[in-house]
Order: C-alpha cells, then sequence, then structure tokens
C-alpha cells in the first residue's frame, strides 16, 4: 500500500512506534526490506538520497511504486536530503510520495523560503514534506565513515523549531538532538540529548524524525521512540552488513559471478539489520493500524 509520509507517521505517532525509512541503493537493497517488511507486517519508508537517484535513474522508482502498490504493508517512497528544489521536483515528477527539503545548512529565513516553495508544489499532489532544522552533519553518500566534512552538531532550537513549523506548514521535522551522519570514527562517542527532544516534543506537533543514529546505543534510540521520534533513517549499518557478507562470499568462492548466487546471503545479512532496527522501533506488526 503506497501512501504519503504524513499519513504514515500519523498513526506512527498516534500509536507510539517509530517507522524506519532504509535508504534503497540498489535492487537488492530493496528486496531486501520489502521482503521484511512483508514477513514482519512492519511499515517502511524507502528512502533514496539524490546520489543514489542519480545511480539508479528515475526508472528504478517504478520498482519501487509496484512493490509498494502490491503489498499490504504502508510504504512510502520518500526522497531524502533533497538539497534543491529541482532535487525535490525531480522525485515528485518520478513518483516519490515524500520529499525532503534540506536546507538546513542555510539562513534560517531562506531555509523557510525554499521549504514553502517545495510545499507549494507538494501538496496539491499528496506528497508530503520533511525538512530540517539544526545541523547533523553535510550528508553525502561516498564516505566509509562520517558521511560529511561538518562534525559539528548544531542543536535544534525548540522555539524556532515550533516557528519553523508553523510558518510552513511542514509534514515533519528532522531535528538534531546529537546525531550524525555515518559510521562514527573511533574516538567519537554519540550521546541524544533527550531531555532536548522531550522539549522539541512538547514544542511542536508534527511528527519528529531522527536522521544520522547509526552508532548511538540501542537504548537511546529505544527511548527516543518512546519520547517522540515517529521515523528513523538507516543506512549505514544497513549497507555495511550488505557489502560486509558481499565480500565475504566473493573471497569464499573465487570464480563466482551468477548474481542468484552470490547475493541472496547478502540479502540475508541485510534482512538481519532491518529486522532488528524494526523491532528496535516497536515497528513489528504494525501494519494493521493503519486498517483499523
Amino acid at each position: 500500500m503506497l501512501i504519503n509520509m504524513k499519513e504514515m507517521l500519523t498513526v506512527a505517532q498516534e500509536n507510539g512506534f517509530a517507522v524506519p525509512a532504509f535508504n534503497i541503493g540498489s535492487g537488492q537493497i530493496l528486496k531486501a526490506v520489502v521482503e521484511s517488511a512483508n514477513e514482519k507486517q512492519a511499515p517502511v519508508i524507502l528512502a533514496i538520497h539524490p546520489d543514489e537517484l542519480s545511480f539508479l535513474e528515475d526508472s528504478f522508482i517504478a520498482s519501487c511504486i509496484e512493490e509498494a502498490n502490491k503489498s499490504t504493508v504502508p510504504m512510502v517512497i520518500h526522497l531524502d536530503h533533497g538539497g534543491t528544489f529541482d532535487q525535490a521536483l525531480r522525485a515528485i515528477r518520478c513518483g516519490f510520495t515524500s520529499v525532503m527539503i534540506d536546507a538546513s545548512h542555510m539562513p534560517y529565513e531562506e531555509n523557510i523560503a525554499i521549504t514553502k516553495k517545495v510545499i507549494e508544489v507538494a501538496h496539491p499532489l499528496n506528497v508530503s514534506v520533511e525538512s530540517e532544522l539544526g545541523t547533523i552533519g553535510t550528508t553525502g553518500t561516498t564516505g566509509t565513515y562520517l558521511e560529511g566534512k561538518e562534525n559539528t552538531i548544531i542543536y535544534t532550537d525548540p522555539e524556532l523549531a515550533k516557528d519553523f513549523v508553523d510558518r510552513t506548514g511542514v509534514d515533519s521535522l528532522a531535528v538534531a538532538i546529537g546525531t550524525a551522519h555515518g559510521i562514527y570514527p573511533k574516538g567519537m562517542k554519540p550521546e541524544l540529548k533527550l531531555d532536548l527532544l522531550k522539549v522539541l516534543r512538547q514544542k511542536v506537533e508534527v511528527p519528529l524524525v531522527l536522521h544520522g543514529g547509526s552508532s548511538n546505543s540501542d537504548d537511546e534510540i529505544a527511548k527516543s521512540v518512546t519520547l517522540g521520534i515517529s521515523k528513523i533513517n538507516i543506512s549505514s549499518d544497513l549497507k555495511a552488513a550488505y557489502y560486509k557478507k558481499c565480500r565475504e562470499v566473493l573471497a569464499e568462492n573465487i570464480g563466482w559471478y551468477e548474481p542468484n548466487a552470490i547475493y541472496p546471503p547478502c540479502i540475508k545479512a541485510a534482512r538481519e539489520v532491518i529486522e532488528f532496527k524494526m523491532d528496535l522501533f516497536n515497528d513489528i506488526d504494525k501494519a494493521k493500524c493503519y486498517y483499523k
């Protein structure tokens, strides 16, 4: 069942769970996410970064749409960290049901302006919009550790968050409470400011989103769900497990070249991470919440 993210996260917020947004970087990862979602009856967001879309090309979105439409599990196709108005437009034209416009690195008023501009196009087409306030590092898809050049976290200000949501009408808000994108380098110890999250939840009515939690403790992440996080992005953990298994399979089977022999154990390894995150976020068996 293909829906937009406003529909997805409204139910999640009402029922106290968070929906995982898994970055879909290949057809095999799409297969892993969809298989786990259907087996566990767990709602999912198929997230695709602009860099991933450039690699996969627009035609890949047709596969995502087909998988979502034939499933009884609610699914969203979401542009992750769209950096420009044109990137958001491309996603909408492809059939994404949700887009993120990330102008958190811009001055506050410019962030508001571009968010409103995207919303003016997206909302009449039933496409939801996510934005970000505060920063958790510049994003990208080429790193093996922190996926950006900025490691400094600028925490989300609760009063600005309320003003931002009121003035833009954005459907969900990614907040900076102590995470960063990618796998953290040795010696960097992440820690969530859960007290800040509590204040943000009181100030802002729309669903709150957590980006870049790959290296935070499971206890912290689970606690953030109980305190009001409704969507959590997962990319590095998933891809690391998938490609670790790929390297093992190829090293142990020199000369293999058939995808149907190489990829099944890699998909299984990815599914182990996917289903662990679903359980951690209290997402398993929540598809039924959308059919009440």
